[in-house]
């Protein structure tokens, strides 16, 4: 044995490094000049039209229900098959999470699982790439336009997967980004919006540094700065240059991540269709994952159940995680739970495990992992 195996490890060098000591030598470690750099890359790599650089997805979530005119009295359709955070953004602008269930085979919502959700103070859906598998947004919207239902794209996991040949983000009228270093693309914490909306856009960029007439980069470059005011009730939700200089490290590898990522999952895949109880996640008909997450189902006829493989993955020093949260049980949401109840989210959150995926992982490491897929427990579970 070599050592233990995490199920993820940032993929960071020198690189990285010399860009974070070039932005503390210029003495501009605060939001400036690189994340205005990082903004516009962002959003020419994600096919949007505006970007703004926030602290963090969840932060981008909450500007994007802000500026989509979400408040109190509205209800927002969410995916329980979720972190908490998506549902969480719904309560801090006081409306309401209405859970929808998701595709068994996705874990993402669909257009059928949101209309049964729909009530008549809907203002809102959240739709969720979750694991990085692209969620099918053409299908919500094809009814959600038509309501003046805004779809708000959870694109937390989603940076380098693809939705009908282009990047995940680019059918929605406005999406958040996750750059937390379980993500493929990191700069340790931090997030993005992007929007189409030009106007959406200019009010997050207000509203993420304390909705301030005057810009902090504006102040400083001004020997004597005009008298900020302070327009409505803003956030503090401004991502540094320190971490934007990474960030655009990590965007130009982007590419490279996710070519080395579906290599390691192709290579899971192709060992787990031959193994009876497990489904391995596989990109949908409509586009490609990026394997932020490359999660196996436990199925009936597998000798041991998730929790019972988890245990047999950690004897042999391999870090797997159970599958994705389901919100709606956590304590804040339990009274949320539809009485139809929520079956593919529950039978995924209980069934579903997530495997070692990151650049740096060796085949011989890959190989322990499916060796215990194959036989957990040396046979004893048998």
């Amino acid at each position: 044995m070599s050592g233990r195996i995490n199920v993820m490890v940032p993929w960071l060098g020198q690189e990285e490094t010399d860009a974070a000591a070039e932005a503390i030598a210029s003495g501009w470690i605060a939001q400036g000049p690189r994340v205005a750099r990082f903004e516009q890359a962002f959003a020419k790599a994600m096919n949007a039209r505006s970007a703004v650089a926030t602290s963090s997805c969840t932060t981008a979530l909450h500007l994007a229900l802000i500026v989509a005119g979400v408040g109190r009295g509205d209800d927002v359709v969410v995916p329980s098959f979720s972190f908490i955070a998506t549902t969480n953004a719904v309560r801090y602008v006081g409306a309401s999470p209405v859970f929808a269930d998701v595709d068994p085979v996705t874990g993402n919502v669909t257009g059928h699982t949101v209309a049964d959700a729909l009530t008549p103070r809907t203002r809102a859906v959240i739709a969720v790439d979750q694991g990085g598998v692209p969620v099918d947004i053409d299908d919500i919207r094809s009814f959600t336009d038509q309501l003046n239902i805004v779809v708000i794209e959870d694109a937390a996991c989603g940076a380098g997967s693809t939705y009908k040949g282009l990047p995940v983000g680019a059918g929605a009228e406005i999406a958040a980004w996750s750059f937390h270093p379980r993500k493929l693309l990191t700069t340790g914490e931090g997030g993005m919006l992007t929007t189409a909306n030009p106007d959406w856009a200019d009010r997050a960029r207000h509203l993420r540094e304390h909705a301030m007439s005057v810009s902090a980069a504006d102040r400083h470059a001004s020997v004597l700065p005009p008298a900020e005011e302070y327009t409505e009730v803003g956030f503090n939700y401004r991502m540094t240059d320190l971490q934007a200089a990474v960030g655009l490290v990590q965007l130009g590898r982007l590419p490279e991540i996710v070519a080395r990522r579906r290599e390691i999952a192709g290579r899971y895949q192709a060992a787990i269709r031959d193994i009876a109880g497990l489904r391995a996640v596989r990109d949908p008909d409509y586009g490609t994952g990026n394997f932020q997450s490359f999660w196996v189902e436990v199925g009936d006829d597998y000798p041991i159940d998730r929790d019972g493989l988890l245990e047999a993955l950690a004897d042999e020093d391999i870090s797997a995680r159970r599958g994705i949260m389901a919100a709606h049980r956590q304590p804040p949401y339990r009274d949320l739970t539809p009485e139809e109840g929520l079956p593919a989210t529950e039978r995924l959150t209980d069934r579903t495990l997530i495997l070692p995926v990151f650049h740096q992982l060796t085949q011989e490491d890959q190989d322990r992992v499916i060796a215990v897929l194959r036989l957990p427990g040396g046979g004893h579970h048998a």
